[in-house]
């Protein structure tokens, strides 16, 4: 019998144990069944436990693989005279190692397990989140297309097919579909399945409302419009409820990895003078928990957090074939002409790039490594081949590291510079997108059509957004219908905001020619999302504040460390203290490596820490690199020139 079926008959044995389980996974959408995800755990749970038993023996023996000394004190006391063989080590180290296996395979085992099966559950609390979190754009989609007299199960199947848009929802939505298409469900049997396999109390209640109006025969769009005004003023207070666990996410980062490693770091250095310097502890605490441990806190936010940064449009190429029946003629001689368009369409980027390169490095920062990485490149081997004239290696890496460090921020400030440089012109557009869409609405109700509207807003003042109009409106008079322009402009931008704006017009502009009402309620939703977006960056500002503070309080004390205590150790005469006694095992290699040891520590903290705030205070991991290198500017300025 296979591991497969085993699984499969236990589970089946008490499925009221893993019934829990069973609802998670279906609302965190993994795609998986039961017993799958059971099997998967049980081999993780394995696999992991074993390399848990491997650390075990090694940590175990290198705690307490002390040198045996006849008559000395080997670390365990044989109080009942056990007579054990003698091999060099402590009698007793084997039997240590083994049981230090034992014990680490099944703490290890336990964790992994209680970890795995948790998983689901929360990943169904995060998919609530996010759902709760962008219900009111959807909703807002859902009465746009409503009002232009589009049925429901087209609704959902057009807001399923922008899940890169409207995120969790649509996915939630993709499952009425699923249902409708291939199981064939009506629309009511089908919500009501998604009633109860969705991990939100907030969907769940809405679609409750809305199958009760489904089968009262009651107005649709009155229900949506409604429900897009109540969810408005709901969703300020479900980012409040996000806000709260974000700023324990945060409090949490600085106690564990930044206040604990620089506790660990005094501790260390402190302990190490009663046998010496205790570098492999400090090797550990620098290269291994600061980084996994603030890799796993950027994972967790990432994991709770609603992405703003990139948004995609899958466009579908048509083949028209209305003029099939109508002979086409080559006309000859006109291959040179094609062939100078050809040329002309290579050299057009290049030329402008070099007419414009901040603007083009403003509209892509992207680019700006294709420049940096290889003067980086360049300027890191030389480095390399100029350092080899020192030969010891303490010596060598002290006189690399620094350079390897510059080497970095020129491939990170130019990014940093050109990229906040294109968030400030995109925030700028979308906090006029609001009175853009109003102005729109207005020229609407009187009877002009969408496209006429443009032409009206060509001559007024948007700032940074004119621009843009005035594109819209030459696609337009270039033979580009109105939902085309309005498409390549958010192709041009590519932010959330402006990809649902965009979505909502040109859906409502295909079912009527008069959408003032939902462009009034498109700029509603426009002005709520740059609301939600200021109150989440203002919340969180006191703690990228708190982030910076503690990166200079850390800064600070591993430098007075190392400017103040390490030189006092390397004055230390060590030839006449005994063995195994305080200050008996300081060197000169000790107190270099340990001076590396601090420089990288703060050079580790200062990039992670950079990045958390960026991510935490902007939503953006690309926002924390600006961070990252002012502190490792901070650094790099204090260990050469202040230290």
């Amino acid at each position: 019998m296979s591991f497969n079926s085993l699984v499969r008959k236990w589970v089946r044995r008490d499925s009221l144990r893993y019934q829990k389980l069973q609802e998670n996974l279906i609302s965190a959408r993994m795609g998986f069944t039961l017993e799958r995800y059971y099997s998967r755990v049980l081999q993780v749970t394995l696999a992991s436990g074993i390399l848990f038993a491997f650390f075990g023996y090694w940590i175990t023996g290198f705690l307490f693989f002390v040198p045996f000394v006849p008559g000395g004190h080997t670390g365990l006391y044989n109080i009942f005279n056990i007579r054990l063989p003698e091999t060099g080590y402590a009698p007793t180290g084997l039997l240590v190692q083994v049981t230090g296996a034992i014990l680490f395979f099944l703490v290890g085992s336990l964790l992994v397990y209680f970890i795995a099966m948790k998983y689901p559950g929360l990943q169904k609390g995060n998919r609530a989140t996010k759902i709760n979190l962008s219900l009111h754009n959807a909703v807002a989609y859902m009465f746009a297309m409503r009002k232009g007299g589009a049925q429901l199960m087209t609704i959902f199947r057009s807001l399923s097919e922008n899940a890169r848009i409207y995120g969790e929802v649509a996915l939630e939505f993709r499952q009425v579909v699923r249902d409708a298409d291939f199981f064939g469900y009506d629309v009511v049997t089908a919500l009501r399945h998604l009633m109860e396999t969705t991990p939100s109390e907030k969907l769940k209640q809405y679609l409750e409302d809305l199958v009760s109006v489904i089968e009262s025969g009651g107005d649709l769009v009155s229900f949506l419009g409604s429900r897009v005004r109540l969810y408005h003023e709901e969703a300020r207070f479900e980012q409040k409820q996000f806000l709260n666990f974000l700023s324990l996410v945060a409090e949490s980062y600085v106690t564990l990895f930044v206040a604990g490693p620089l506790f660990l770091i005094i501790i260390m250095v402190v302990m190490g003078l009663m046998g010496g310097v205790a570098v492999l502890q400090l090797t550990a605490v620098t290269y291994l928990v600061l980084p996994i441990g603030s890799a796993v806190f950027i994972l967790l936010i990432d994991m709770i957090s609603i992405k703003t940064e990139f948004v995609e449009r899958y466009v579908r190429a048509k083949w028209l074939h209305e003029y099939h029946d109508v002979s086409v003629r080559e006309k000859e001689g006109e291959e040179p002409f094609f062939a100078r368009l050809a040329r002309y369409d290579r050299i057009r980027d290049t030329r402008e790039f070099f007419r414009h390169p901040v603007k083009a490095f403003e509209k892509e920062y992207g680019k700006t490594l294709y420049i940096t990485v290889p003067i980086a490149l360049a300027y890191l081997a030389f480095t390399l081949l100029s350092a080899r004239q020192y030969l010891d290696f303490e010596l060598y890496l002290d006189v690399v590291d620094d350079h390897v460090i510059i080497a970095l921020l020129i491939v990170l400030v130019p990014y940093a510079i050109f990229y906040e440089l294109w968030r400030r012109n995109i925030e700028g557009m979308e906090s006029l997108i609001p009175d853009f869409l109003d102005r729109m609405a207005g020229i609407n109700q009187v009877g002009l059509t969408i496209a006429q509207a443009i032409g009206i807003m060509v001559n007024t003042n948007l700032g940074l957004l004119s621009y843009e109009i005035k594109r819209i409106k030459r696609d337009i008079d270039w033979g580009a219908s109105f939902s085309d322009a309005l498409i390549r402009f958010e192709s041009r931008i590519r932010t959330p905001l402006i990809a649902r704006t965009v979505v909502l017009i040109t859906k409502a502009s295909q079912m009527s020619g008069s959408i003032g009402d939902v462009l009034s309620i498109a700029a509603s939703d426009a002005k709520m999302s740059d609301i939600l977006k200021r109150e989440r960056m203002s919340d969180m500002f006191i703690y990228t504040a708190i982030i910076y503070l503690s990166f200079i309080v850390f800064l600070f004390v591993v430098g007075v460390i190392t400017s103040q205590f390490i030189p006092i150790l390397s004055q230390v005469d060590t030839q006449g203290i005994p063995q195994g006694t305080a200050m008996a095992g300081v060197t000169a290699v000790g107190i270099q490596s340990l001076e590396r040891l601090m420089y990288h520590s703060v050079v580790i903290q200062a990039i992670f820490s950079g990045l958390i705030a960026g991510q935490m205070g902007e939503s953006s991991l690309k926002a924390g690199i600006k961070h990252a290198c002012i502190m490792l500017v901070l650094s790099l300025i204090a260990f050469n020139f202040i230290i």
